[in-house]
């Protein structure tokens, strides 16, 4: 690749198409979208679609027709994360080599069962931390299906080798701004999330694998994503030192909430942006109402 091409800032929007795209990723786009093209940088569109079960070829075609409706215009072709399941394999198959991550066949009422009688410990998600010291190497044995679960306490111990006792950070811009360099550095703590799945059950990744791997792949700079997505990124920092994977620059922003308070969700049914289409909505409408209006 040319010089010029690698000092180019790379942007991404990622959705997943198990719902219909509505305010909160507009905002989402649009930041990442505008700091882009701000910073005379490159902007991806990538389909999150590790969940065969639940995405649908109607939502992908329809989130690309309100990006286009909404002005976007990336790159093609786009990226889908069904075609990269051998990458995430084999990002997996190292981890494992390492002993740094171990087959879990515990279902779901097998951990509930034991977390009933444990400590309430959460992740930053609101989810029962992994007892991993009550179930490891319990469950099914054979051929049912297993998890990949990531062993923390090694994991931890690997990054701390690997960055020579020195703290793992990431390094967050404060404003939506390529060009301020107004950047903070912060400590991640992915102890907080205990021994989290990296490849679930049902497919060969997890979020968090599929993402550091794909933004590796795809030379994403800045990751910019909502303020629910800050503690994540505790894992994917560790997952990136891991795998030795460059570190992009994070921008993590406000989130549009509704009336309830509650941040909009695909799962909450809020009001889509095809919706707001189809009642007579015009693309800077829905800007304004982001806080993106001119």
């Amino acid at each position: 690749r040319d010089m010029d091409r690698d000092m180019t800032p790379v942007l991404r929007f990622a959705p997943s198409p198990n719902g219909e795209l509505h305010l909160g990723h507009a905002l989402s786009a649009g930041i990442g979208y505008r700091m882009a093209k701000a910073a005379g940088g490159r902007f991806l569109v990538r389909i999150e679609d590790i969940d065969l079960g639940r995405t649908r070829e109607d939502h992908v075609a329809r989130i690309l027709d309100d990006l286009a409706w909404l002005g976007f215009t990336w790159e093609q072709p786009v990226l889908r994360q069904s075609t990269r399941f051998e990458a995430y394999q084999a990002a997996a198959d190292r981890l494992l080599a390492a002993g740094l991550l171990y087959r879990c066949r515990a279902t779901r009422s097998e951990i509930d069962a034991v977390i009933a009688n444990a400590p309430n410990l959460r992740d930053p998600d609101g989810a029962p931390l992994y007892p991993a010291a009550a179930l490891r190497g319990r469950g099914h044995a054979g051929d049912a299906p297993a998890a990949l679960r990531i062993d923390m306490g090694q994991a931890i111990q690997a990054v701390r080798e690997k960055l020579g006792g020195r703290p793992l950070t990431f390094q967050e811009l404060r404003e939506p701004n390529l060009l301020s360099g107004d950047v903070r550095t912060v400590e991640a703590r992915p102890e907080r999330w205990g021994d989290t799945v990296i490849v679930r059950k049902d497919t060969p990744a997890s979020y968090h694998l599929a993402v550091v791997v794909d933004d590796a792949f795809q030379g994403v700079t800045h990751v910019t994503r909502g303020m629910d997505l800050f503690a994540a990124t505790d894992i994917h920092r560790l997952l990136q030192v891991l795998l030795d994977l460059p570190e992009p620059v994070y921008h993590h922003h406000r989130l549009i909430c509704g009336s309830d308070g509650l941040k909009l969700a695909k799962s909450l049914g809020s009001t889509s942006l095809a919706s707001l289409r189809a009642a007579g909505a015009r693309p800077e409408d829905v800007w304004a109402r982001v806080g993106l209006g001119e």
